[in-house]
């Protein structure tokens, strides 16, 4: 009979200590995989900023290269300063002033880059654990799905939002990209992004200088000298700005020396504003490997790392300046404090939908295309 009763006493205890250790795991940071079916593209993500750390591809001859910059450990990504990989939010980009009005009423931000909020403040939606709701390894179309619940107030912001990321992979050599944001019960501006480091050639292999890019806009946002948007949208014909056609990255790159730090500007994407299409092209001459960008928003930062500075990443590569380039769907910067920019507001009861894929080839893929 005391044995008996034992039972239901260490049935409970195991409970306990599993949902205990559940709650450790969810709490911390944690690396996961995906990996297509045949095995040679692959990604890692890690719940701390919902980030990418690494993404297996090959090349021409089937050669498999790490194409992502990131750091070892997860410590590493709670305590950088780059945002490698990260989810930003809430409002990615800038905010001039780090204020703004809405429905009559100012908010105030927290300042993280000079006078401006950068990404959404310092604890942005890159530097906070997010709960893994679903992981599927393998498969057709292995995914996962990170959620956080941004609190109103947060960093500054109105309201409550719930927030979903799901990265698949899907189509053997596509990466897809899903944000969902539902604003529970007040009107906040919204603007994620995925700040993911990209070189073909391979992390820490070098500048990016010779990858070959093309963007489909043809107009772009100006900035002022602390990287505001002027509230002009202006063509990028007769600039340096002007990707239309692939174009080496370092072709125009010597305008940018002697006290600037390359490209880092936002691109109005031709087309439908809330329509997938496609955005951006990358190829790497040497190993033949490319990309294609597409998403659904009206903007995309192309950022050439200018402020990576002997960089520690992980397997012992220290990055550079121009050691990578970024491809930032995104609204407008600033779009808050620019009424005729597209909108970056959502209601109660209304849903952010984010989407970007990017569609990985090899050389011979990509001219057949």
């Amino acid at each position: 009979m005391a044995r008996a009763a034992l039972l239901p006493v260490v049935l409970l205890l195991c409970l306990a200590l599993a949902g205990s250790a559940d709650a450790r795991r969810k709490a911390g940071g944690g690396f996961y995989e995906l990996k297509n079916r045949k095995g040679d593209f692959s990604i890692k993500v890690t719940n701390q900023g919902a980030a990418i750390v690494s993404a297996i591809v090959p090349d021409g001859k089937g050669n498999l290269a790490d194409i992502v910059l990131g750091y070892d450990t997860v410590a590493e990504y709670a305590s950088g300063s780059a945002s490698f990989g990260a989810t930003v939010g809430r409002v990615a980009n800038r905010i001039a002033n780090a204020r703004f009005v809405l429905d009559g009423k100012t908010y105030h931000l927290i300042p993280n880059d000079g006078n401006n909020t950068l990404h959404g403040g310092p604890r942005n939606f890159g530097k906070v654990i997010w709960t893994v709701k679903e992981h599927v390894y393998d498969g057709d179309s292995p995914y996962i799905t990170f959620y956080y619940h941004s609190f109103d107030g947060e960093q500054g912001f109105p309201g409550d939002l719930d927030v979903y990321v799901t990265y698949q992979l899907s189509h053997l050599y596509d990466l897809s990209i899903r944000m969902n944001v539902t604003a529970r019960n007040k009107a906040t501006p919204v603007n994620l992004a995925n700040h993911v480091y990209w070189n073909l050639a391979g992390h820490g292999s070098g500048n990016v200088l010779k990858h070959k890019l093309q963007v489909l806009a043809s107009k772009y946002t100006p900035v002022d000298g602390s990287m505001i948007p002027t509230g002009q949208v202006v063509p990028v014909a007769g600039t340096n700005y002007d990707f239309r056609k692939p174009t080496a990255m370092g072709t125009h790159l010597e305008i940018f020396r002697g006290g600037s730090s390359g490209y880092d500007i936002n691109y109005a994407v031709n087309g439908q504003q809330n329509a997938m299409r496609k955005v951006a092209r990358v190829q790497e001459p040497k190993s033949g490997r490319a990309f294609e960008l597409w998403a659904n928003q009206p903007g995309v930062q192309f950022y050439t790392a200018g402020g990576l500075v002997s960089e520690k990443g992980k397997d012992g590569k220290v990055y550079q300046k121009y050691g990578a380039l970024c491809l930032e769907t995104q609204a407008y910067p600033d779009a808050v404090n620019h009424p005729h920019f597209p909108s970056s507001i959502v209601r109660p009861g209304h849903v952010y939908k984010h989407h970007m894929v990017f569609r990985f080839s090899s050389q011979a893929s990509y001219y057949d295309a």
